[in-house]
């Protein structure tokens, strides 16, 4: 099957023919190319998961990172010509495990982390920020590398996301979703 184009509206059937080399994510039917990741973000990456995995133990909630396969919907019984937003967060926290198959999650995760790039800006901070307070992610973090910040956005009883708390690579950031998990990030931007 060829790549996709710039001009059609998609869905998640569509997405299951594409090249498996290569990573597409489809936001309300339009398809997105996913550049690859920077050595910078698959150490912050790393240091996330490392930190999640580990505090995770024993929890049933468990953390996933990218490639993993997300479809957000209102309906978990949707056919896969109906679903179209696809994404693959750089880390995604899910609690319920009943919505886990085995090509990834079907519904809003409880936690998603995106660790933005040049090229990923628009991205994540509008697009992706849009789809994820609609789909009812509840918390919804935004690292930036170079400027070594985490924007936290949890949801609101509105089902909106209120304004950020912002964390400098100094801090300690303690889960909405999980209140007695802390992430330092002083390794996390060391």
């Amino acid at each position: 099957m060829p790549s996709p184009q710039a001009d059609k509206n998609y869905t998640y059937a569509d997405y299951l023919t594409w090249p498996e080399d290569e990573r597409w994510e489809i936001l309300d039917g339009i398809a997105y190319m996913q550049a690859e990741p920077s050595p910078i973000h698959q150490e912050i990456l790393a240091s996330l998961l490392a930190q999640l995995h580990h505090s995770l133990s024993g929890n049933p909630c468990k953390v996933y990172p990218a490639p993993f396969c997300v479809r957000l919907m209102d309906d978990d019984k949707k056919k896969n010509d109906e679903i179209k937003t696809i994404i693959e967060p750089d880390l995604s926290i899910v609690c319920d495990e009943t919505k886990i198959d085995e090509t990834g999650y079907n519904g809003a995760p409880d936690m998603v982390i995106e660790i933005i790039s040049p090229s990923s800006i628009k991205m994540d901070r509008f697009i992706k920020f849009n789809s994820y307070e609609k789909a009812g992610v509840k918390e919804y973090w935004i690292v930036e590398p170079v400027g070594k910040l985490v924007s936290v956005f949890v949801l609101h009883d509105d089902q909106r996301y209120g304004r950020p708390d912002t964390y400098t690579e100094n801090d300690e950031i303690r889960l909405s979703i999980i209140s007695d998990l802390v992430i330092d990030l002083k390794p996390v931007f060391a």
